[in-house]
């Protein structure tokens, strides 16, 4: 048996998730290998939803730019029950969030990431499946098998499970996998339709019975392409694979989720549901793939054990109501990956690693017991008001208050540690003649401090934060509208709309916001000094400590 050392983290498993953890680690400087047993990327229109926050951690990345241009836009949905239209969803944001919802298959998502990360000398190690592995005090080794059966034994500080819901990594780990099956089936479908729907939308149609039951149901979600859309029904009877004595047999670890091996719909089987409940008569072609898919609901009892962690699907499961899956997963391998590449750099807090867990694992829970109930009961049943289900559904509402590695809640009203640091506009430099976004500072940067106020104040803040961090904090100054951009400290810009005061609810009083990597506020001092700045950083940061 080969043996190989002297990379940082093995990533399992190319999906979204695995991609997203092994593009932001290479992005910062980590040595990373990324693996997967499929020969290919599958031609799948899995998950297709891509939520605002997902763009917004794209835009951090650097490569939203050719996410927006693969993708469509999301506008809302066209709902009907038993062929009524009923009330019109749009999907309408606050206009200071910059992105809305989109659309674009899974295999092209997975496209855009793989070629992003390959700008890192990075590429995914197809046919190669992770066996086993073991861990200790210093690290993991890690037993790999290729396509052909050559062995490989690895060494790597740190071993990430992106390897979806029969994840090797979290068996091996010992982790439990609690929840259970719907036992509806449905079918998927890649098609495209001649309707003259208005493009953009999403169409849920459904039938009701006498007593008010749902017993036929079509949902479309817009792809790229003409007419183009990937839609889910129930399946007939006669594609059950209950109902199969040829049906694909009960896993062997009894997780039942995803898409089933052996008999596909046909496009006849697509036009029969779309001749019952498509809303306008159309006429269904091109039929790029089909699957029957069960759905599951589970969550892992820990996020991660020692050095090894999961994420994804292999973290949790459940039902594809609001697009949340994927889109979650992707902020589990982002919030994990910071860290971690902190972690390797050195000088952290010995419980850094073990916080995505105090953070993530609260998330994937939500996520879990929203969308069972919303399978279930309907997202009527959601008595949130219109405008925050909107932003939580964009999980633009996902956040760490109480995590320990945020200060704690101030108790006044406004962002607060923990919270999403929102974006705005109209901010001014004085060598740049065009206006500039928040998120434009924040973009390719790991921890900022940003300073309302007082930029002389901000050269002691930088020392203080650079002492710690071992120069790992950024600085940058805003200062009110109507004033100046000179400054001899750190770099300073002008608030010239007022949005930045506005959208962090600051005063005259000079504020210091400390943003992590992940775009999560931190700390919030009011008035800000070196000290308890430097108390901050320390659930962090920790000089000379090890990795």
């Amino acid at each position: 048996m080969a043996h190989t050392f002297g990379t940082d983290v093995v990533v399992a498993g190319a999906g979204p998730v695995g991609l997203t953890a092994a593009a932001e680690l290479r992005r910062r400087g980590v040595r990373c290998r990324i693996v997967d047993r499929l020969p290919a990327r599958l031609p799948y229109a899995k998950a297709v939803g891509i939520q605002p926050r997902t763009l917004e951690i794209w835009d951090h990345m650097g490569l939203a730019r050719t996410a927006l241009e693969a993708a469509v836009p999301m506008y809302g949905q066209l709902a009907y029950v038993n062929g009524v239209e009923q009330a019109r969803i749009d999907l309408v944001l606050p206009p200071e969030v910059p992105y809305g919802f989109a659309a674009l298959p899974q295999y092209e998502t997975e496209r855009v990431l793989d070629g992003f990360l390959t700008r890192f000398g990075t590429g995914i190690e197809r046919g190669t499946e992770l066996v086993s592995f073991t861990q200790d005090d210093d690290g993991v080794t890690v037993a790999l098998r290729s396509a052909s059966g050559a062995e490989e034994e690895l060494r790597a500080r740190y071993l990430v499970g992106c390897d979806g819901a029969h994840s090797t990594v979290r068996k091996q780990l010992g982790l439990t996998f609690e929840g259970s099956a719907f036992p509806e089936e449905y079918m998927l479908g890649d098609v495209e339709v001649d309707w003259d729907l208005p493009s953009g939308y999403g169409v849920r149609a459904m039938h009701r019975d006498a007593d008010g039951e749902v017993d036929d149901l079509l949902v479309c979600i817009p792809l790229p392409g003409r007419g183009r859309y990937r839609m889910s029904m129930m399946v007939p009877p006669e594609l059950s694979a209950a109902g199969r004595r040829d049906g694909p047999a009960e896993p062997a670890d009894g997780v039942v989720h995803g898409l089933e091996s052996g008999h596909a719909p046909a496009l006849s089987d697509i036009q029969a549901v779309l001749d019952r409940l498509s809303p306008q008569p159309t006429t269904a072609s091109s039929l790029r793939w089909s699957s029957v898919f069960r759905i599951s609901h589970r969550i892992v009892d820990r996020y991660g054990e020692g050095r090894v962690f999961v994420a994804g699907d292999a973290a949790h499961i459940h039902p594809p109501t609001g697009a949340q899956g994927m889109n979650t997963g992707i902020q589990d391998a982002w919030n994990l990956a910071w860290k971690l590449a902190l972690a390797v750099g050195g000088g952290t807090h010995r419980d850094l690693a073990a916080s995505y867990d105090a953070e993530r694992r609260p998330v994937g829970e939500e996520v879990v017991e929203r969308t069972v109930r919303h399978a279930t009961q309907g997202v009527q049943a959601d008595r949130t008001d219109p405008g925050t289900m909107m932003l939580r559904e964009a999980q633009l509402l996902v956040g760490y208050r109480g995590s320990p590695l945020v200060d704690p809640v101030s108790g006044k009203p406004g962002l607060q540690p923990g919270d999403r640091a929102p974006d705005c506009g109209g901010l001014s430099a004085h060598i740049a003649a065009f206006p500039l976004r928040l998120y434009d500072l924040l973009r390719d940067r790991g921890h900022v401090l940003l300073l309302y106020g007082d930029g002389e104040r901000g050269t002691r803040l930088a020392d203080a934060a650079g002492g710690i961090s071992g120069g790992r904090v950024d600085t940058c100054v805003i200062r009110p509208a109507g004033t100046s951009t000179e400054t001899s400290g750190p770099p300073a810009y002008v608030d010239t709309l007022g949005e930045f005061a506005r959208l962090y609810e600051v005063s005259d009083k000079v504020t210091a916001f400390l943003v992590r990597p992940d775009g999560y506020i931190g700390a919030r001092l009011s008035p800000p000094t070196a000290a308890r700045l430097t108390a901050h950083l320390a659930r962090t940061f920790a000089p000379n400590a090890g990795t």
